[in-house]
Order: structure tokens, then sequence, then C-alpha cells
């Protein structure tokens, strides 16, 4: 039986996910703010002047607000990338007469030699391409073609493209590796895939995929976890939380906190409101940079609420434990606050969960 034509169609299609419309949404309008914000900021730095835009921004905006994640479009890429292809285009339609000739060697080159530096940015082609047939008005800039409007407008648009992402809460630029405390693989990564194994197998690869090493390290972790998921004890986070949670109030004073780290001897603990709604946490770390700070001058902090971290990692009673391993293994978390409809109802501190995998490896090797 002959194929149709759509699931011939279906063949050419890239095995790619496709976004929720809230996200796709917000990658249009990331681009819509970053070419409007960043021209207008280009037109502003030269006084007036009627600044015009290069087209490969357009298509540089697609991997800065579509697809941050992708090593392509990683700040390195895009500045030196651009810088490469504007020199290699402006040198071309100096000394190559002929314009085929002029923009075909000045791609190839291009692409070449961020290859070498490990810049590769297809918009970048396109630079090189524009310097050789932009015309007059490209040609009489010469060199200055680089600096503006080549590497203006790529460090604006560059700019909008960070704080945009990081609004959204993407890890824009991308972190180079899992491992920030060593060299040496993780925890997690010591008993199952290590990095240097991902990389022997994309050494045997020649051909250049759009996905770092540390994204396929996470990918292949997560997944890990997941399989070793279905074949271990089930618990829940209420099965293994303390409910007698020691904490702070946010409106305590930061001497109290200071008493009551003395106490319990613990390093960070959960800060709630009047009505036990977890808002924060507070490390002794803080008070102690409190301190240090109150030494050098007047201090106007003085509650709990005003130095304690509002960002806090939580879970539900009913979350399987597994979902929190990353974050004692990988993060190296003291403790997760348990939540329910806002109110602290339980804790599970490190101590916990080594007890359950203490249980769990006492059963296996009874088995």
């Amino acid at each position: 039986m002959s194929d149709t034509p759509l699931q011939w169609l279906n063949i050419l299609k890239p095995n790619f996910k496709v976004l929720p419309l809230k996200e796709r949404l917000l990658c249009g309008l990331g681009a819509l703010l970053g070419l409007v914000i960043s021209s207008l900021m280009s037109w502003y730095a030269l006084g007036g002047f009627n600044a015009w835009y290069i087209a490969p921004m357009g298509a540089s905006s697609v991997l800065l607000f579509a697809v941050p994640a992708s090593p392509l479009a990683q700040p390195w890429n895009m500045i030196v990338g651009n810088i490469i292809a504007g020199i290699i285009g402006v040198t071309c339609a100096l000394y190559i007469p002929n314009l085929t000739e002029a923009f075909s060697l000045a791609v190839a080159l291009s692409i070449f030699l961020m290859m070498t530096t490990d810049s590769l940015h297809p918009p970048s082609g396109a630079v090189a391409i524009t310097a050789v047939l932009g015309g007059d008005a490209v040609h009489q800039l010469g060199y200055h073609f680089i600096f503006y409007p080549v590497l203006l407008n790529s460090v604006l648009l560059l700019g909008c493209a960070i704080l945009f992402n990081r609004m959204l809460g993407k890890q824009y630029p991308q972190v180079a590796q899992i491992n920030q405390r060593s060299k040496d693989p993780t925890p997690t990564q010591k008993v199952t895939i290590q990095p240097k194994d991902i990389h022997e197998v994309l050494e045997q690869h020649t051909e250049l995929l759009d996905i770092s090493e540390y994204d396929l390290q996470k990918i292949i972790l997560e997944a890990q976890e997941k399989a070793n998921a279905r074949t271990s004890t089930s618990y829940l986070c209420q099965d293994i939380m303390t409910k007698d949670v020691i904490c702070l109030n946010e409106q305590d004073d930061i001497h109290q906190a200071l008493d009551k780290f003395k106490a319990v001897n613990l390093m960070s603990l959960p800060v709630v409101d009047t009505q036990d709604k977890l808002v924060g946490t507070l490390a002794l770390y803080d008070v102690v940079e409190w301190f240090k700070r109150a030494e050098h001058g007047v201090q106007w902090q003085h509650q709990i609420k005003q130095i304690m971290n509002l960002k806090v990692v939580t879970v539900r009673p009913t979350q399987p434990i597994q979902d929190l391993v990353p974050y004692f293994v990988e993060k190296s978390f003291n403790y997760i606050p348990v939540i329910d409809d806002g109110k602290l109802v339980g804790i599970i501190s490190r101590a916990d969960m080594i007890a359950v995998l203490q249980k769990q490896l006492s059963v296996a090797i009874q088995l």
C-alpha cells in the first residue's frame, strides 16, 4: 500500500517538540520586544541617526527567544560568530569584484572559522551575505560595518534576550556543567551514566548535534530517575515527613533567629507568617552576613522577613519521595518543606531520606 501525501509529508517533518500555545506566544512576544527595544536603543545611542537593522537579527531572535537552550543561541556564538562573518564578508566585498564569488566564499569561510572557534551561529551566514550584497550604504562603511550595525545590534538584542528569558525563569545563558563544585561526576552520575560516557559516544558521531552535552546529561539523569522509580518501593512525602516542625516567624527579630539557631543547632529554618503559611527560608549564613553589614554602619533591617530567601522549593504530602532525590543529591539541600494549601505541614530532611534509602537497600540485599 502506497503512502498518502500526508504520510509522505510527515516524513519530512522534524522530530521536534511542539510547545503549548502560551509558550509559543511568549516566544513571539520576546522576539517582538527584543527587536523593538534593541532597535530603539540603537537609534538613541547614535543620537537620532536614522539607524537601520540588519535582517540577520531576525534570524538570531528565533534562536534567542524560541530555543535559548540551543548551543547555537549562546552569547559566545552570537557575538563571535557575527564578528567573524562581518570581517570575512567585508573583506570579500572589498577584494572580490564578482558578487557571486564574494558572498559564496564569505559564507564558506565564515562557517569554517565559526566551527573552528566553537562559535557557530546560523544567522551569521546572512551577516556575511549582507556585507557583500548590502549595497553602497554597507560598502561605504567598510570595516565599520562590523561595529555598527552588526556588533551594536547583536549586543543590544542579546541583552534583551537575557533579561526576557530570566524573567520567564529560563536559564540563559546555559550553565556549563551540572556539578559546579567539582570536576568529578555528581553523586548520581557516579552510579549511572557519567559525562565522560556521553562525551565518548558523541566523539564517535561526526555530525553536529543542536544540543549540548550538559542538556544530554540532564535528560539522561531525569530519565534514569523515572526508571528507578518504577523499580523501587513507593513512599510518599507524608510517610516520612516530620510534622513537628521547628520554624521561624517572619515578624521575629533577627537576634531572635540567631538564638533559635544556637538552640537547635541547624543551618537553615523555614519561615512562616501568623497563619502558618510558608513565606520563605532563613539560613544561618544570612544572619551572619547581616551582622557583618551591621558592623560597618547603621542597619535598617531588623526583622526576619527583610533578609529571608523568598524562593523556596516545596513538595506536597502526596508527592513520591523520588521527586526529592535530585535536590538532596545534586543540589545538597538539607531539608525540603512539605506544604498543603500553602500551610507548612511537615519537613523532610536529608536524614529522613537516608533512613528510607537504607531500608530499601536492606530489603534489596535480603532479596
